[in-house]
């Protein structure tokens, strides 16, 4: 049986170097925090010279947490984000909101799968899988919830250039994200290690998908 392409995010990126060489690496998309209680926090203004130095094709993925849907919107359009991650529990208007500007990520724990249903988020949203502390750096138990992990979700959670094919193996997502594993100390990464990690998923892909 083959599988689709894993696609990659680099998250926390914080500085227009880290994110030349993650998508010189062959990442499909950078993760731009603006949640306030992160370390690993970019500004509006870093932000938008991410956006508009790397190429159209890697995607700005910014990252919300606590903050409005007007927020989320008003930080999307002045950063030329090309989608937005949520980890907040919005209304089913609010979630509507959003998907009509921009895709979504919606983010869940471990607890709320199987509380969620998938085939009505419709095709704007794409749910991802992270640990209960996101950012924590500690890998999730992949087979436990490989019954339980929806068709088309992404993977985040400790993952890294070492464990990152066992969790594809595990749950076939359709995307993996990662930031602590690959980082030299918060917000900055280590281009070694970056590159490893893309690698090691596209040698779980297998040569078909590479």
């Amino acid at each position: 049986m083959s599988f689709a392409r894993t696609r990659v995010k680099i998250c926390g990126t914080t500085n227009l170097s880290d994110a030349l060489s993650a998508a010189e690496a062959g990442a499909d998309a950078i993760g731009l925090i603006f949640a306030p209680v992160s370390k690993r926090r970019i500004d509006a203004a870093a932000a938008r010279q991410i956006s508009l130095a790397v190429e159209p094709s890697v995607g700005r993925v910014g990252v919300f947490l606590d903050q409005s849907s007007e927020e989320v919107l008003r930080l999307a359009d002045a950063t030329r984000l090309s989608a937005v991650q949520i980890h907040d529990r919005y209304s089913s208007a609010e979630w509507a909101e959003l998907a009509s500007f921009y895709p979504v990520v919606r983010v869940v724990r471990p607890a709320d799968l199987g509380q969620i249903d998938v085939p009505a988020l419709g095709s704007s949203i794409t749910l991802m899988l992270d640990a209960p502390q996101p950012g924590s750096g500690q890998p999730l138990d992949w087979p436990a919830l490989a019954p339980a992990f929806p068709a088309g979700a992404w993977l985040a959670g400790g993952l890294g250039p070492s464990n990152v094919a066992q969790a594809i193996s595990a749950l076939r997502p359709a995307g993996v994200d990662a930031v602590s594993a690959l980082e030299v100390r918060p917000g900055h990464k280590d281009p070694a290690l970056v590159r490893a990690f893309v690698e090691a998923v596209r040698r779980a892909d297998g040569p078909s998908q590479r």
